[in-house]
């Protein structure tokens, strides 16, 4: 029987499988999507939003969404007995809260009843605060000036204080709630809480999302007491469970619901869940590559290499452990605001609404753009803080930039500037995170020739959309290949004789060595013009 393996990942608005074989292709998708499919929780995009900020979700219709899935990969004709090991990912920084009931619960689970049996006797909220909640600027604050500030709180956890992270969640938890806090048992992330099913006992949260909490020293991937008492008190170090635990471990085996339910293998492995973006660094790269996604936000994930010298930590950056390479090497996080908004907004406004015109604009054009340089905020940015507005300026090398005004730039340059200025943004901070003397970075998954050229990177695009999903199938493969054959094997050794096609990496661009080099001329140009815009939006 050969093995496969299996990748779940729970995202805001769906559940999604994907199955692979040893040799990690593809068998088998499927997805249940929260409001299609669970109409009768009342969810819009997988949420639910409520006074101040609060967004959450009903910890119930995961539970049903599980059920759910699993039906349909058996009516599909899923093999449950082939599957070697499950691991995944989650939705990151959300978090679900157990109640002191849960651990008879979970060890109790009736083979002959849905998963939902465990709601509500299992949970001490009905909801999980989701990453979409803002409702706790307050505990932001409180918690940064707890440790000396946003950039100390960096140096700690790899990141200041953010409203969706869960550590300022359970501080506010326990402020508004204390009769619910008070009645948790253990608090999981998603992440940690889906393989607590499997297991049919609570998990452990692993050290890559573990450090999207703002509750972990990034460099040790230990819990840091002064960010446990500073969020939730003294109870909290044995609320929030055992040290983080890295990837490609094993949890243990599911457990008999499983087995009785389905026809899951008792051998089946249940290896650590990650987070979402984690996953799709595991599916899509190695140490030393970089993934650049042109989403509604633009969000850059660069997989820093092991290193003598850490990796710098900074406000206006994440940087997270690896989930199969930690404590030795990190991913370094940027996400902007004004991405694909402000792309379209400049496709509407000069290539007639049409994406086709703006690619022949941009492909018609020279890298620099003749000298002019334009930054696009329509709205208030993350990197750099607080900016927001169109700025236009004339270049020179040597020289410091010069304003000008719309009229005075021709009018079929916005398409490729707003390309050059987002993606030089990302490469002017690239040195200042990477430790010194850290080797050139070597792959760039993204859709431009242009992202090539300007970051001197060969271009990849993944086969498959369930980036996360098939990490989390990878992640489960990586377990079952330490348990079985290579108990001190790392993840790159694992996937050295497969190769990028195998994995689902296609190249579809490589760097030209001349605008590559013209480019790296241009990075200081964009540091001076971005200087000037945090200057001008400051003095407003």
């Amino acid at each position: 029987m050969n093995p496969l393996f299996l990748g779940l990942d729970l995202s805001t608005q769906q559940l999604k499988a994907v199955l692979v074989q040893e040799d990690c292709s593809i068998v088998h998708e499927s997805a249940v999507h929260f409001d299609r499919d669970l109409p009768q929780y009342g969810t819009v995009n997988g949420a639910i939003k409520g006074p101040d900020g609060e967004v959450t979700s009903p910890v119930a219709m995961w539970l049903d969404a599980l059920d759910l899935l699993m039906n349909r990969m058996k009516q599909a004709g899923v093999d449950f007995a082939s599957i070697a090991a499950i691991s995944g990912a989650g939705q990151q920084h959300g978090s679900v809260y157990w109640s002191y009931g849960a651990k008879d619960a979970l060890a109790a689970l009736d083979a002959t009843k849905p998963l939902t049996q465990l709601s509500p006797k299992a949970f001490s909220l009905p909801k999980a605060p989701i990453w979409q909640d803002s409702s706790t600027t307050r505990e932001c604050r409180e918690l940064e000036e707890a440790v000396g500030g946003p950039q100390a709180l960096a140096d700690i956890s790899g990141s200041r204080a953010y409203e969706r992270f869960t550590g300022t969640q359970i501080k506010r938890i326990r402020r508004i709630n204390r009769a619910a806090y008070d009645s948790t048992a253990r608090v999981s992330l998603v992440s940690s809480w889906i393989p607590s099913l499997f297991l049919g006992k609570i998990a452990a949260i692993e050290i890559s999302d573990a450090s999207g909490m703002n509750l972990m020293d990034v460099l040790t991937c230990k819990w840091d007491d002064r960010l446990l008492e500073a969020c939730g008190g003294p109870e909290l170090r044995s609320k929030i469970g055992p040290e983080p635990v890295p990837g490609g471990t094993s949890l243990g085996t599911v457990c008999s619901w499983w087995v009785e339910r389905w026809g899951f293998s008792q051998e089946c492995i249940v290896a650590p869940f990650t987070g979402d973006n984690p996953a799709t660094v595991v599916a899509l790269s190695f140490p030393g590559d970089a993934l650049l996604s042109l989403g509604t936000s633009t969000t850059y994930l660069l997989s820093i290499p092991p290193a003598s010298t850490p990796p710098k930590r900074f406000t206006t950056s994440h940087l997270l452990s690896h989930p199969t390479t930690a404590p030795d090497a990190q991913i370094a996080m940027l996400c902007y605001k004004n991405g694909a908004l402000a792309r379209e907004q400049l496709r509407d406004r000069f290539a007639d609404s049409h994406w086709t015109k703006y690619n022949q604009l941009v492909e018609g054009t020279s890298p620099g753009s003749g000298g002019y340089m334009g930054l696009y905020f329509p709205l208030p940015e993350i990197i750099p803080p607080g900016v927001k507005g169109e700025f236009l300026y004339r270049t020179q090398p040597g020289k410091a930039p010069v304003k000008v005004g719309e009229d005075e730039v021709p009018a079929g340059l916005h398409p490729r500037m707003i390309l050059e200025s987002q993606f030089l943004s990302i490469r002017s901070r690239i040195a200042a995170i990477l430790p010194p003397n850290s080797p050139p970075l070597q792959r760039l998954v993204t859709i431009r020739q242009l992202a090539a050229d300007l970051f001197d990177m060969k271009v990849y695009v993944s086969a498959t959309k369930e980036a996360a999903g098939m990490g989390g199938a990878l992640l489960a493969r990586f377990s079952w290949w330490r348990a079985t054959e290579a108990p001190w094997g790392t993840f790159e050794e694992m996937c050295a004789g497969l190769g990028s096609e195998a994995l689902g990496m296609k190249c579809v661009a490589e760097p030209d060595p001349a605008k590559a080099l013209e480019y790296a001329g241009l990075v200081d140009a964009y540091i001076a013009c971005e200087a000037a815009v945090v200057k001008e939006c400051a003095a407003l």
